[in-house]
């Protein structure tokens, strides 16, 4: 015990010591806005600015690199860091819109971890490094099924068992991978399957079983307000919004987590931007123990570092939401290099798809 936390307490000093040179410097950070960019600016952005006296700036960005490329190509790079997803992480670095992340740089875990077994697997990238999860869940309204409602993925499917509409996403990416472990394939062999034709089209004619009977939402308020009204039995959504609706709207949502997929929200520095320096001693910061765990204050997202995991305080509300492998249900966490690889045909299916 004394080694850990002598090691912790020595990473703890290194992260706190002011870098040299940085002061007075502003660097801006682009995410996604809402409930995720306050918990970054309490967690992230105002320890940082307290231990370097570098100014972190909020702004949100939308979907997709091309607001980066287009901001890299014209040498004209009003973001340092950007939040982003993993498919995001690989093309970008693949076009050099981002810097390299060095591993070994990153502080090392509060129980002496280093930084590369601390990460869960894939969640440290040549470019980004990931800082939380969150899961694509089943949600239901108990005031309207009770405790009767579906159990599984199997029953998001059963439209004889459980009749009326369904909610999803307007996107293949997740939907896909629900539409095979719900008919029989295994975790382990999603992407496997996926990666051959019949397996794709084994994935949509899953999908035309309950074609008729889905409602697809593109906004991560819609899922709610759908159950609320009745529009849907049951929806595919991201649980943290679903959690918010239970625990500060009161509703008495539920919550399926067998099949969940999980993906990571993470963090690059863009090639080319100014604060080149102090943008990667944010990414240190930014990911240690300490910052990933307080987020869990704010928000139901799982932590990337175990070591985060282990020092969530025992009373936080918000860990008993927490998506990943460690619960019993099936898990799966969306592969980027497949989306990344197969994205854009499979784009192309879903909107012939749609379209039918």
């Amino acid at each position: 015990m004394k080694s850990i936390v002598t090691i912790s307490a020595i990473s703890a000093w290194l992260i706190a010591a002011p870098i040299s040179g940085l002061a007075q410097q502003s660097i801006t950070v682009a995410s996604w806005g809402g409930a995720l960019a306050k918990a970054q600016t309490e967690t992230m952005y105002k320890p940082f600015e307290a231990k370097n006296n570098i100014k972190v700036i909020s702004d949100n960005r939308g979907g997709g690199i091309g607001e980066i490329a287009t901001q890299v190509k014209a040498n004209n790079v009003k973001w340092d860091i950007v939040d982003i997803t993993p498919s995001e992480a690989v093309k970008g670095c693949e076009e050099g819109l981002f810097e390299k992340i060095d591993a070994s740089k990153l502080p090392a875990g509060a129980d002496g971890s280093t930084a590369a077994k601390d990460f869960g697997a894939g969640l440290i990238q040549n470019c980004a490094v990931a800082t939380n999860t969150f899961a694509n869940i089943i949600a239901y309204d108990r005031a309207k099924l009770g405790n009767s409602g579906p159990k599984n993925l199997e029953d998001f499917f059963d439209t004889q068992k459980f009749p009326g509409k369904r909610g999803i996403y307007k996107s293949p990416t997740g939907i896909l991978e629900w539409a095979l472990m719900a008919d029989g394939v295994a975790v382990s062999d999603v992407y496997k399957v996926m990666r051959t034709p019949n397996g794709i089209d084994r994935a949509f004619a899953k999908l035309d079983t309950i074609k008729k009977d889905i409602i697809w939402w593109t906004a991560g308020t819609q899922p709610a307000q759908m159950l609320v009204s009745g529009d849907v039995v049951m929806t595919y959504a991201w649980h943290g919004r679903i959690v918010d609706a239970i625990t500060k709207d009161k509703k008495d949502f539920a919550i399926v987590w067998d099949g969940h997929t999980t993906m990571a929200n993470m963090f690059a520095v863009v090639k080319g931007n100014k604060n080149p320096v102090a943008s990667q001693e944010f990414i240190r910061v930014a990911t240690s123990t300490q910052s990933l765990a307080d987020m869990v204050t704010y928000l139901p997202y799982a932590p990337a570092r175990q070591s985060a995991i282990a020092s969530i305080n025992a009373g936080n509300p918000n860990k008993s939401w927490l998506p990943g492998a460690s619960r019993a249900e099936r898990s799966l966490l969306i592969n980027a290099d497949f989306w990344v690889e197969h994205g854009d045909d499979i784009n192309k299916r879903f909107s012939t798809w749609l379209a039918k």
